[in-house]
């Protein structure tokens, strides 16, 4: 199985990120000692502060923050709130 992380970065059509959401929540299941929100709450927090502060990632990264999202950018979103503090 292809790791969360490599999946992020194939994700290109909408088929994409319904799979990548998939193994998202089956990682969920099979790690969650892994998952800092492991709750539907902290997850949602964690979500909205790192949109909040996505800017920086990208810069960060020497990207250019998105105008629009991509399937591909919102997948990075849903990683992110996994750790995301």
């Amino acid at each position: 199985m292809m790791k969360l992380h490599d999946m992020v970065n194939s994700v290109r059509e909408k088929e994409d990120l319904v799979r990548f959401i998939q193994a998202l929540a089956q990682d969920l299941r099979d790690q969650p000692e892994n998952w800092e929100n492991d709750t539907l709450e902290r997850y949602l927090n964690a979500l909205a502060n790192w949109l909040a502060d996505s800017d920086g990632y990208y810069r960060n990264q020497g990207r250019e923050v998105p105008v629009t999202p991509t399937w591909k950018s919102f997948a990075e979103m849903l990683i992110a709130a996994k750790i995301y503090e």
